[in-house]
């Protein structure tokens, strides 16, 4: 993983990424108080399995290896020229979304377009992928895994969070953060941190501490 370095470097001794994600997600739905089909978690698995292959996330380009910009992605879907095209434009949206969205949030707080672009582009990605995909025996496969992505888009982000969270060894949370991340998203792992912290968010834009 790159961007923005936050991944942890603590070396793991797991038989496998798919077991070390399967294991992590497990544990993440269960604190987060999630419920995920179990094809859907599988997909999940892979897609962290594959992306944690920093080749796998990033777009080969004459400059080098680079994150295209979800808008980009948007205009590959729309101009494709045939459904498979456009099915596939549209998955690697929403798989890179949720991908950046749940391990690399942090980052995004200092770039022009933040945690919530990313939860929007991603989730309706995966809703018009659900909607656009049966006419196939394999895109009716994956019909409701798309469609249960993105109607749990944004509680998929906060399992990802709580994820790289014990991956990195519960790390000091900035108050500031977490409350511009539940102001812009309701996120409700964001709004459990700040209450933990003692911190009461309210919607008026300002942070009330508790006594």
């Amino acid at each position: 993983m790159r961007y923005g370095e936050e991944a942890s470097t603590t070396v793991l001794q797991v038989e496998s990424l798919q077991a070390y994600f399967h294991q992590g997600l497990t544990a993440a739905l269960a604190t987060q108080d999630v419920a995920l089909q179990d094809h859907t978690a599988h997909y999940v698995v892979n897609l962290l399995a594959s992306f944690a292959r920093s080749e796998a996330l990033y777009d080969a380009a004459d400059e080098g290896p680079r994150l295209r910009p979800l808008a980009l992605r948007l205009r590959d879907a729309l101009e494709a020229e045939t459904a498979e095209a456009r099915h596939a434009a549209l998955q690697r949206l929403g798989d890179v979304s949720l991908f950046i969205a749940g391990f690399f949030a942090d980052s995004l707080a200092s770039r022009t377009v933040d945690l919530d672009y990313y939860i929007y582009m991603g989730g309706n990605a995966y809703g018009s992928l659900s909607d656009t995909v049966e006419g196939s025996p394999r895109g009716r496969a994956f019909a409701p895994v798309f469609r249960e992505l993105a109607s749990k888009f944004q509680a998929m982000v906060d399992v990802l969070h709580e994820l790289r969270d014990e991956a990195r060894g519960h790390p000091d949370h900035d108050v500031l953060r977490l409350y511009e991340v539940w102001l812009r998203t309701g996120s409700r792992r964001a709004a459990r941190l700040l209450r933990g912290l003692g911190v009461a968010p309210v919607r008026q834009g300002t942070l009330r501490y508790a006594h």
